[in-house]
Parts: C-alpha cells; structure tokens; sequence
C-alpha cells in the first residue's frame, strides 16, 4: 500500500512517501510500528523463510536420507517418511515458532512460561555447542575439499600419489595418463574393469587420499598425533566467515541467506541434469524409489522415519524458538511452519536423485551392484561421492559445485547454531551494555568454537567428530522436545497456550494441530526414545571398535544436556516462596509476570492488566513519579505534532495522518 506523510520543518513542508507493509498482520488490524528496536527484527519475511529453510536443510538432507531411504525399502520409505511429516514434524515445527515468536525470547528466555523448566533451555544450549563445534569441522573439510579441486586434475584420481598403498585400485585407467595432458586425462574413463572387479581387497584413491593424506587418521580415538595444519587453516576460515555473517545479528545474516539458501538448489539442479544424462543413472535412481512394500510393516523402518523428520527439521536444537524470536508479533508462523518443513523433505527427496543417479553412473562402470558404491554421512560426502566424480568429463568443475553446495548447506545451519548462543546470552544478561555489544558475544562465541574444534583437526579428529554426531545430538534431543511438548501442555495449559496463539495470529490453531501437540507427537516422541534405546549399538568407524572409555564420554555427553534440566528444577524449587514442598513446586511452575508479548502494544486480553502493573504500580514511588511525567511529555509532544501534521489523501483514496508515524511497519 502507497501512503504518503507530510510534516512541517521550519518553513518547509517535506512530504515522504513511502510502501508499507503489515508482514502478516491480523486482518482487520490497523497498521502500526512493530518494530522491537531492543532486539531489532527481520528486514522481512523473505529473510525469516530462507534463514530457516537453510536452519532445517543440512548435510543430513545430501549424506543422510537418500541412505536410509534405499536401505528401508526405497519407495515405500516414503509412505512413514511423510506420515511422520505430517503427524510430528509439522506440528512440532509449528510448536516451536510459535514458543519463539510469542515471547520474543531465545531458547532461555522463553521459560518464563514456567520457570522450573528454564534447565530445557539450558539443554538446548549445550546440544548448540556440541553440535557447532563438531559441524563447522565437517563445512573445513569441504573447504578443504573445494580448494584441491581447484586443478586440473583431482588429486584422489589415481593411485600413483605417495600416500597410496598397494591394496589402491582407481576406477580410472592409468595408462591413458602418460599419453594424454593433465587437462583432458579427467575424461580418461575406465577401459578395463574385470580386473578391479576381480581384486579381493581394493581401496578407492579417494578412500586412501581422505584417510591417509587428509586426515593422516591415527589408530586409536587416544592417539591424537598431530595437528592436521592444512584443516586447522580452513576451520580458522569456516569460523571467520561464520562470524562475518553473523556480525549484526540477523541483519547481516538475514541477507546472507538469499544466497546460502538459495544456491544449493541450483547446484542441485545442475548436478543432477547431469547426473540423469549419464549411463546407468536410470539404475541408481531405480534403486533409490523401487518400492519393497513387505518392509513397511517393519517397525525399525517406522523409527527411522520418525527420526529423520525429527533431527532433519532441527527440532529441540533452540534454533527455531531463536529465529521465531526475530519475526515480528503477528507474523503468519503457521504457514511459515509448513512451507519450511515441506522444502525441507521435498529437499532430501531431490537429492536422493542427484546422489544415486551418480553413484549409479559408478556402479554401471565398475560392473557392481549399486549397493556396493552406496555409502552415507562423511563417507558418501568425501569418498563415494567424489570418486564418482572422477569419471566425470571436467571432474574438478563438478567437484568444485558438490563441495561449494556442502558449504552452504553447512553454513545454513551454522549461522542458526550460533545466533542460539548469542541470542540466548543476550537475552538473559539482558543489559543496554550487552545488547550494544552483541558483536563482542559474537566474537566470543566464535574464538571459543574455534579453539574447542582444534582437538577434531587432530589425526584422532574424525573419531571424536563421529563420538560427536552420535552421542551429543541423539536421545538428548528427543527427551528434550518430549517435556517441551508436556510443560506447555498440561504444566502451563493446552487452552492457555491456545489462546496465546489466537491472540498472535489472528485465529486458534487448527484442530489437528491441538491434537497433535496433546497426544500424538508426544506418544511419537516416545516412540522415537524407546526405538533410539532398542536399536543402540556401539558406534564404530569401518573396523575400528572404539573403547569403552571413549563410549563413556559420548554418554558423558549425551547426559550432560539431560541433567539441566532436573538440576535447574531442584534449585527454582529451593528458591521459590513457600512454606511447604508442594507450595514452593506450584509458584515455581507458575508463568513469571513479565512471560508474554515483549511489546506492550501486544499485551492485550489478559496481559493488559499485567502490563499496566508492570509499568507504573509494580514500580517504586520515585519511578511512578517518573514514568507519569514521561507519559504526560509524550502525550504533549504528540499532541504538537497533530497540530501541525496536514492530512493527505492517498491515491488510494484512504486518508493517511501523521498519528502512523511509520506505515512500513
């Protein structure tokens, strides 16, 4: 909508016009600043929708799914897949943007709901800083791999480099390369592969160059050897340009991510045009979709469905109460709830197109099933995938796109990990100094990161980054998101919470969606638990068994974001009023008086009466007699301004006064 303002200054009178725009508002509701000028907010809602879109769409969409998808019954995977979709993933998303976005609040602040239940917060917060330690690893590996790509030739091409062993048997024909030129031996593809085929033992060039040249792995999670200089460089660069985007909050990073978010796809859609052209790519793809019904009915494939539309949509991480916090109040989170997780597994679904129409490329040249080629997380991402890129006309340029993809795909996420942190800080410190600051916490946050992540540059590195990954992020996360779920609907009240999001958007939440977050995602989350508890087996790496020592810290580490949450009950309850046991847990699950809308304009229906107390009658006499005053010279400085504002009637026939100082909000 145009709409025009005009005041006076001086002897002049200087009319602006400008668009403005409700971002979402209730309709009916007159447009008006909803600018939180504390925190500050997305510069729109395009910025909130890739943000987060790149939060949920990681690495485990390209090296995760497609995996599972082919080992749990191809087509058929997808029948539980999108039933868990729509009966956890969706609603749960919804769940968490509307925590986030109500209150304003990062992953701490937003207990104000029930205070007892702050140590989930903290949870979070650890489950952030494990995940963002070991992640930005993975995105220096890429780094890594896309700077030794750019060559003529692949350096994992061949098996006549000083690190390969005599097990070593590439898929391309070395007896091209003395006759052909570095430019055109990529295009060298395999005459010959009986021989290969026929070897009892054969390691991939690309295998022998990611653990003997790159990592230059140890052979014990204890032995750390020495520090991989080469990695230790590209997570200085990781982190730097993690911290680079995340220098003004979320308006940096907000304009960051209409490339990082949105470039993938286009890789994707680039490798995978090319992929399909290639022969045997038909193979892998059919091998990917080709339905075995008979495993639907088996419960393991069930768990593993639920559980990749769990850890894929970054549910429980704080990352989507963190990002919701930014949107303005009205914001439509529940269509942004929908969009986002849609993209989300439409996108893993994509990808397994362009992962297995290659590895079905490789598979059609090496004359193997393609279930011998197949592989999944760092395996797939740095030594299937690339080896199959070596057969490829022009490797480096295609290797080139796959890894700088990766990259952003990882930084998607990181962005998110590390605002949780900030923001999380921020909030609770909650000082004019800190807030002003928020670069210095930024930059903490980051060199604290880097220097956690130096152990993991180490030859005993990929050990500890796989502890990691299985360990810090696994049942924490589930038992997290399960009492999220149960303090907001039966601790502060499913009707209490109803009506929040009513007031937020406009309208109650839909039917299902109430059901959902009461019942079904609970007893799913549950599922999830009791299916992660039975299918446990001790983490190994190829052949490498790893000690119990090792196991015990991955527990360690697992607990460590759990037992928040029961020790910072124990002492809300300790230092709650009341003379009993039972008083003292009551006023400690009670919502504090500040939980609600941030801005005061928001606090209507029953957190008007607390607003008004906050603002005056909760205050001691001097600040009453301060605030009124306050009041009394804005009421004056706004009545002036009326007298000499001058109405203009905008082109579209409504009339627009200087009372909407600011029609763009």
């Amino acid at each position: 909508m145009l709409s025009t303002i005009c005041f006076l200054s001086g002897y002049f009178i200087i009319c602006q016009t400008q668009w403005s725009n409700e971002n979402g508002a209730v309709p009916g509701e007159p447009v008006k600043k909803d600018e939180n000028s504390r925190r500050g907010n997305w510069g729109n809602q395009i910025e909130f929708v890739l943000t987060s879109v790149g939060y949920a769409v990681g690495l485990g969409n390209v090296w995760r799914f497609p995996y599972l998808c082919y080992r749990n019954g191809g087509g058929a995977f997808m029948l539980p897949y999108f039933i868990m979709l729509v009966f956890c993933g969706i609603p749960l998303f919804f769940l968490e943007l509307s925590f986030g976005q109500f209150a304003s609040l990062g992953c701490l602040g937003v207990w104000k709901i029930s205070p007892m239940f702050k140590g989930v917060g903290y949870g979070m917060m650890v489950v952030s800083t494990y995940i963002g330690i070991y992640y930005n690893v993975v995105i220096c590996i890429a780094f890594y791999y896309f700077f030794m790509s750019m060559t003529n030739l692949l350096p994992w091409t061949y098996c006549n480099n000083p690190w390969n062993t005599p097990d070593c048997s590439g898929v391309v024909s070395t007896s091209n390369q003395l006759n052909a030129s570095l430019a055109n031996a990529t295009t060298t593809l395999v005459a010959g592969v009986s021989e290969l085929v026929n070897r009892t033992k054969r390691t991939s060039p690309s295998e022998e160059y990611w653990k003997h040249y790159v990592l230059n792995i140890s052979d014990d999670i204890g032995n750390f050897g020495e520090v991989r200089l080469p990695i230790l460089g590209c997570l200085a660069v990781s982190w730097v340009v993690v911290f680079l985007c995340l220098i003004r909050g979320v308006k940096s990073s907000g304009k960051v991510v209409y490339f990082t978010a949105t470039f993938p796809y286009v890789v994707l859609t680039i490798l995978f045009i090319r992929g399909i052209t290639l022969d045997g790519a038909i193979n892998g793809i059919k091998y990917y979709l080709t339905p075995q019904w008979q495993k639907v009915l088996d419960a393991k494939v069930w768990g593993d469905a639920a559980s990749q539309i769990f850890y894929s949509l970054g549910c429980a991480w704080g990352g989507l109460i963190t990002m919701a916090s930014y949107n303005k109040f009205h914001n439509n989170c529940f269509r942004d709830s929908i969009i986002i997780s849609i993209t989300n597994c439409a996108t893993s679904v994509y990808a397994g197109f362009v992962i297995f129409s290659i590895l079905g490329f490789m598979a059609h040249h090496l004359n193997v099933p393609v279930s011998e080629v197949a592989d999944h997380g760092p395996g797939l991402a740095f030594v299937a995938y690339p080896e199959a890129l070596t057969l490829l006309p022009i490797s480096p340029l295609w290797s080139l796109l796959f890894f700088f993809m990766l990259i952003l795909l990882g930084l998607g996420t990181q962005f998110c990990l590390l605002e949780t942190l900030v923001t999380a800080i921020v909030d609770e410190i909650g000082t004019d100094w800190i807030i002003r600051n928020k670069t210095v916490v930024t930059l903490s946050i980051a060199v604290v990161g880097f220097l956690l992540g130096v152990p993991l540059t180490t030859q005993a590195g990929i050990y500890w980054l796989l502890l990691m990954d299985n360990y810090a992020a696994s049942f924490s996360l589930v038992i997290i998101s399960c009492i999220m779920c149960i303090c907001i609907m039966y601790i502060y009240g499913h009707r209490n919470y109803f009506k929040d999001v009513e007031m937020m958007l406009g309208f109650p939440p839909p039917l299902f969606f109430k059901v959902c977050w009461r019942f079904i995602s609970p007893v799913i989350i549950s599922f999830i638990l009791i299916f992660t508890v039975i299918q446990y087996k001790p983490i190994t790496y190829n052949d490498y068994v790893y000690p119990g020592w090792s196991l015990a810290i991955g527990f360690a580490m697992a607990l460590s974001s759990v037992v928040c949450i029961p020790i910072y009950a124990l002492y809300k309850i300790s230092r709650s009023p009341g003379a009993t046991f039972r008083e003292r847990l009551k006023n400690a699950c009670r919502p504090h008086p500040k939980w609600g809308p941030a801005l005061q304009e928001h606090r209507t229906g029953r957190y008007a009466a607390m607003a008004s107390e906050d603002t005056v009658e909760a205050r001691p006499l001097k600040e009453k007699e301060e605030l009124r005053e306050e009041l009394k010279e804005e009421e004056k400085e706004k009545e002036r301004k009326d007298e000499i504002s001058l109405t203009i009637q905008g082109s579209n026939g409504s009339t627009n006064t200087h009372n909407n100082p600011n029609p763009s909000a």
